[in-house]
Formats: C-alpha cells, structure tokens, sequence
C-alpha cells in the first residue's frame, strides 16, 4: 500500500516536482562542475605557470657557501666553480624524472664582439645556452633548450645550431646599438661568427649575446662546465606538509613528502643526483601557484555552497506549497488511521527519489560543464570523474531532505479533526 501511494503521488502535483527537481538539477550540477574543476586544477595550473619558465634553480653547492671575517660576509674562493654538462643526465635518473619537463644550462661570460666592418671592438655580455639540445637517458630522447623554457622570447631569424661554433643570436637591444641585423658576419673574440637571428625578450637578454653552449664553453676554456641549471617541472601546489623541513618529518611523513612532487622534494632529489649542486625552488613561482590555487578553491567553493543554499530554499518553498495544497489529503490519511511516521515516510520517500533523479541528471550536466569549462580555459577537456558521482547523489539527497524537513516535520503537529473541519 505504501508503494502504491507514492507512485501516485509522484506523479500529482507535477509543476510543483518539476520546480523542485530544477533546482536540485541545476545545485548538484554546479557543485559536481566545482568539484570535478578542483581536482584538476592544480596540474591544469601548472601546466599554464609552466609557460612562465623554470621553478627550480640548480647551481654549485660552493656557491652558496659563506666565510665571515671580522664580521664581513665574503665569497669563497671556489665562487666561480661549475657543474658538470654531463652530469644533466643523471635528473633523468630520479624518481620524479617525469615530471622534469625542461633543463636550460647557462654558461655567463663576457666577450670581444667586433663588427665586420672596421669599428672599435666592445666587451659584451653572453650566454652560452641550449637551443634545441636532444637529452638522452637510456633508450629514451628528451628535447631540452632555453626557448622551450623562454616562450616569452621572440625571435626574428632563427636559433643557433647547438653543434656550430661559429653561430649565434643577439640581444634586440645589443643589436640596436651596433646595428647588427640577422644574417651579419662579426668577430667574437677574433673569430668569424654569424648572427643567425635577434631576441626580444623585454629582460637583460635584451643586452646579451646568446651563444650555443659549446661555443661559450670554448671561450671560456672550461669544456663540459655550467654555471646554473633552470629546471621546469611539473609541481604541486605548496601546502603545510611541503613548507616543513624534511629533516625534521617522521618516518612515515618523510617518505610522503619524498614521493609528493613538490618543488622541494624535486629539488631535495635533484641535490641527490647531483652532490656538488645546490638545488632551490624559485619562490615567486611555487608560492604563486599555491596561492592563486587556494584563492580559486575558495572562489569555487564559495559558488557550490551558494548553490547547493539555493536549491535547499527552492525545494523548501516547493514543498511548503505542496503540503498546504494537500492538507485535506492529510489530514483524511491521519483520521483513516495513518501514524505521523507513515505520513512523514511517505513526503521523504518521494523526496528522496525525487533528488536522486535530479542529482543523476545533475552529475551528467556538471561533467559536461567542468568539460567544457576545461576547454575553454584550459585548452584541455576535464575527463568524467565517476567517483564524483555517489558525491553528488549524496549532496542532492542531503539539499532536498534539508530543506524538505520543515516543511513534512509541521504535517506531524497537524490535528486531522481541525484539518478536515477547515477544509470542509
């Protein structure tokens, strides 16, 4: 009987349901689009800051070392000490080695920079770098170089080839001066080069000469050397557990931390790589990332709660109506010896099915929204997320039963004598 009476009742009062289910659609659909959002925000983020260079900085341990005399911080004399090139490999090597997207080593020098036709020769900045290196680790190519990091530069001609000893670019500023344009012939250091093509970058590398590696390892007679790495990785965002020290962690959050991707579990591996380097995460990068992710989560959470606030009050005032305009059916299921448990079962059992209808739908229309959201901004599709799904049968249930309640828990103070009398 009781089964009986809810079919029917699920189908009086249909603009009434239609109304309630709405806003228990549109609420779910909403939360689910947050929610599938959030959990993917992070690496969508990364992947956007990533366009923005490297994260971690890599140089010589040596460097970073201090000697106090008579109460003045001085350099060592191992101040001007390199990395290994040959050593880069080994990063390939760590556990998060996929998540190392790029390596630029930089080698800094000044050089003698004459043009071909007579002019007085100028001391210049340079950078010897990799363009378009190919890294390889095993079996496996990797390609690597300062433009893939460096997508803000511009360039009009082309790069040096990493092999040529006798290529390289130059700084648009630097070029300006000594009116030096793509295809020019000059003297570095006495020796024939050709500008192969002119950077802007909006920074110092304006002003620079931009050298392949080899070369700048050349003139400085240091084969196989390197001043700094940037490294570019795929990192997560900060929290509490990667701003502590892991010397100080226990066991069991030491290896957490160890195998989390963090920028400074990344970094504290590349340190193991590499003994004589000193390895650090660039600030303004992984705490902007964190920072602009908690603000987003916030921003989202903030809406879904609006939302799921909403369709809670719309199915109260569905519900409200509904019950006032079946008062005379209560009231005559009470006098025929209805409990107010049956007659309250019966309004939260056709809720129930009701939201869980509309939390379905709900899911499916908020997946392809956070899709569609995904693609818009990210240029990546958000994937179905099926965990998500018990979620948000679970928060429709929990918005309709909320703001049903009231509105079925009044029913039960409702005299069936006083009821049909008004009624009558």
């Amino acid at each position: 009987m009781f089964f009986r009476l809810l079919l029917e009742s699920l189908f009086r009062q249909r603009r009434r349901k239609l109304l309630a289910a709405t806003a228990i659609l549109l609420g779910t659909a909403t939360v689910t689009a947050m929610l599938a959002i959030g959990t993917s925000v992070g690496d969508k983020l990364n992947h956007e800051l990533s366009s923005y260079g490297a994260n971690i900085l890599v140089t010589p341990k040596a460097d970073t070392l201090d000697v106090v005399v008579g109460g003045v911080s001085i350099r060592p004399a191992t101040a001007g000490s390199y990395l290994r090139e040959s050593d880069l490999t080994k990063l390939k090597g760590i556990f998060w080695r996929n998540n190392i997207l790029n390596l630029s080593p930089e080698l800094p020098l000044h050089a003698t920079l004459t043009q071909a036709q007579p002019s007085q020769p100028a001391t210049v900045p340079a950078l010897g770098l990799w363009f378009h290196h190919t890294l390889h680790y095993g079996t496996e190519s990797y390609a690597m170089g300062a433009p893939a990091m460096h997508r803000w530069w511009r360039l009009q001609g082309a790069w040096p080839a990493d092999a040529a000893l006798d290529q390289a670019a130059i700084g648009s500023k630097l070029a300006a001066q000594m009116h030096i344009a793509p295809g020019d012939s000059v003297a570095l250091n006495g020796e024939p080069v050709r500008i192969t093509g002119i950077v802007s970058s909006g920074d110092a590398t304006d002003r620079t000469l931009l050298l392949p590696l080899a070369l700048a390892q050349k003139i400085t007679g240091q084969p196989d050397a390197v001043r700094r790495v940037e490294v570019q990785a795929l990192t997560k965002p900060e929290d509490a557990l990667a701003r502590r020290n892991p010397d100080s962690l226990s066991p069991a959050l030491h290896d957490r931390w160890y195998c989390s991707p963090y920028a400074n579990s990344i970094a504290y591996q590349i340190q193991e790589a590499l003994p004589n380097a000193q390895a650090e995460p660039i600030r303004r990068i992984t705490q902007g990332e964190g920072t602009i992710l908690q603000r987003i989560s916030g921003l989202m959470w903030l809406v879904a709660l609006a939302a799921l606030l909403a369709a809670s009050f719309a199915v109260a005032a569905s519900m409200t109506t509904a019950i006032l305009e079946r008062k005379q059916e209560i009231g005559l299921m009470r006098a025929m010896g209805a409990s107010q448990f049956s007659v309250a079962s019966l309004f939260f059992a056709e809720t129930a099915l009701l939201s869980l209808l509309s939390g379905a739908l709900g899911y499916l229309l908020g997946s392809l929204l956070a899709a569609r959201v995904g693609w818009e901004i990210f240029h990546s599709t958000i994937a179905f997320n099926p965990v998500l799904l018990p979620a948000a049968l679970g928060m429709a249930l929990l918005v309709s039963i909320a703001g049903g309640a009231p509105s079925v828990l009044r029913t039960l103070g409702m005299q069936p004598a006083a009821v049909l009398r008004e009624d009558g």
